[in-house]
This record gives C-alpha cells, sequence and structure tokens, in this order.
C-alpha cells in the first residue's frame, strides 16, 4: 500500500464567485440616472457615487471623509489607508462645481473642517451600511440590477475600462 503524502494538506481556497465589473454602459446609465435624480439627497448621493468610480475610494474612506481632507483649491482628496499610510488623490473636474454647490448648501456648522462630509438623513455621519443601502437603491431607480453589483473595496467591485 502506498502513503499518500499529501494527506493532511488542505487545498487552497478559491473565491466561490468572481467579481462583476460595470461596464462604462452601466456607468453611463447609472450616471444619467444620477444625474436626473430631484430628491433630497440626490446631490450627495452623486457626488459620492463618483467619487467612488473617479478616485477608488474604498467605503470606508468615502464615509469617513471630512472636509479638512478635501481640497478644493489643489482639487485633491487626502485620505489616510490601510496601515495608516496617506495618499493624495486628484478630484475630476466635473466633480469641482457639484462639491462646491454641496457644501454651500450645508449649514455653516456641518461644514467645519473635522465634520463629515457626507451626512445621513438624520444629519450624521454616514455608515459604510447606510451608502450600501443608498447604493443598491440607486443602482433599483437607475434600472440596474441591484444584486449584480457591490461596494466592495473601491468603486463598484471595480469599474472595467473598455475603452
Amino acid at each position: 500500500m502506498l502513503n499518500d503524502f499529501t494527506r493532511g494538506i488542505e487545498s487552497p481556497k478559491t473565491n466561490d464567485k468572481l467579481p462583476v465589473y460595470m461596464t462604462l454602459t452601466d456607468l453611463k446609465q447609472l450616471f444619467d440616472y444620477l444625474e436626473r435624480a430631484q430628491s433630497r439627497f440626490s446631490m450627495r448621493n452623486e457626488i459620492m457615487l463618483k467619487l467612488l468610480a473617479t478616485t477608488g475610494l474604498r467605503r470606508s474612506e468615502l464615509v469617513s471623509l471630512t472636509w479638512e481632507q478635501v481640497d478644493l483649491v489643489s482639487e485633491t482628496i487626502r485620505i489616510e489607508g490601510k496601515g495608516k499610510k496617506e495618499r493624495i488623490l486628484p478630484l475630476h473636474p466635473h466633480l469641482m462645481p457639484l462639491l462646491a454647490s454641496y457644501k454651500a448648501s450645508l449649514r455653516s456648522y456641518q461644514i467645519y473642517p473635522t465634520e463629515p462630509v457626507f451626512l445621513n438623513k438624520n444629519s450624521k455621519a454616514l455608515d459604510p451600511r447606510g451608502l450600501h443601502v443608498i447604493f443598491k437603491d440607486v443602482l433599483k431607480k437607475a434600472g440596474l440590477s441591484p444584486t449584480r453589483f457591490t461596494l466592495h473595496n473601491g468603486c463598484y467591485n471595480k469599474i472595467r475600462k473598455t475603452c
């Protein structure tokens, strides 16, 4: 009888599902909806989701973003990411007027440097779960499948750039 030298060795783990990438068509459909939406939080939602799409922010970084991290003059945001590593991310030029309008729409006490940029319906800091709920709701309203895409370490489970 032969000895099985592999006995007791665990096989490597495999991912159950490969990530589903949002195509540029999906992204355009989402952005078209966000730009047409007329709700109390439509500007906030548009900025949040466009920031995720254009900067590669993680959802935890987005919800913990404060006004002191946003530099509207140099058009950048300063992020302290994993391992306390700091990085500077450029802001897309299309976001600048949106961010300025959004900031102007807030009350003066909501734009202190240490205040969160994104607030929930109760004017408290948005949390990752709240962002997830908003993302799924916006997907559904934009005519995209809310079960197909997820927010995971960057925007929309990594948008596939096809151009």
